[in-house]
């Protein structure tokens, strides 16, 4: 059965036969509930859900529908605004399957606030799954570049999970670009991160990012994952006292513990996926 409601298959349609012609966005209905910590979003009619959004905190304050800011709008794949927002205009690319573009962005006196992370999982239903699938999960600010905050994609039809520090837009993506890439621009993304600590936190990390980034370059995967571990790890245990790690509505407050993280957890995943998977 076709899941997809009539009006978002018209756009599908419209946006084949006109192209780059066609930059329009069709809002969709979503139902956003919360239970404690974890936030459940229904994209699509009630009768015909295109996916359904699990956002889980690790520590949330004020933590409602309303306070979460949920949106989602069904996009042309041409759409040259939102393609120029990605890495690459032939590599990464806007599924047909689901050209979706969902924002959170908590208005800013909703009230929420989380510590560290905030962990998702959007399962599409018009996506098949494969072994090796390169279908990911991309996140950008508003009006910002696209990267991937991928840790894992599982079937049942297509799951991607990511994590975050902050907000607001995410998309899933075909991503063809070389995996040894990906990893390289995750760690130099990481590297940028650790800018914002001082030299006393930012030293040891950044150790640990030439250590995981010679090890790839060696072929020694496993030995590069033990060490994102480690810099995870190490992020962890000094979370809250040494490294800032709450984000807020009010935007006054640089949540880095949560975006290292987040980092370490995507980098991770693309550095199994290189090791199973090749370049």
């Amino acid at each position: 059965m076709n899941r997809f409601p009539i009006l978002f298959r018209l756009l599908l349609v419209f946006g084949l036969l006109l192209g780059p012609r066609l930059a329009v966005a069709q809002q969709l209905p979503v139902n956003v509930s919360v239970s404690g910590e974890v936030a459940t979003v229904q994209i699509g009619p009630a009768t015909a859900p295109l996916a359904d959004l699990t956002i889980t905190f690790d520590d949330a304050t004020g933590l409602t529908p309303a306070s979460l800011g949920v949106r989602a709008d069904a996009v042309s794949v041409f759409d040259p605004g939102l393609n120029a927002r990605l890495p690459s205009s032939s590599l990464t690319t806007i599924q047909s399957g689901f050209p979706v573009l969902i924002t959170v962005e908590p208005p800013g006196n909703g009230g929420l606030s989380f510590l560290r992370q905030a962990h998702l999982d959007l399962h599409v239903h018009g996506l098949s799954y494969t072994a090796g699938s390169r279908l990911r999960l991309f996140k950008a600010p508003l009006n910002g570049t696209f990267v991937d905050v991928t840790y894992d994609v599982l079937p049942g039809s297509v799951r991607t999970r990511g994590t975050t520090g902050g907000w607001s837009q995410m998309l899933v993506i075909l991503d063809q670009r070389s995996t040894t890439g990906i990893v390289t621009d995750k760690i130099a993304a990481l590297h940028v991160m650790l800018q914002a600590l001082p030299a006393s936190e930012r030293n040891p990390l950044q150790l640990l990012l030439n250590g995981i980034q010679s090890a790839v370059n060696a072929g020694r995967y496993n030995l590069a994952i033990s060490k994102v571990d480690a810099f995870r790890q190490r992020v962890s245990n000094r979370a809250g006292t040494y490294i800032p790690d709450e984000w807020r509505a009010t935007r006054d407050l640089t949540n880095s513990a949560g975006d290292l993280l987040s980092g370490a957890d995507t980098l991770r995943f693309s550095i199994g996926f290189l090791r199973d998977f090749g370049p």
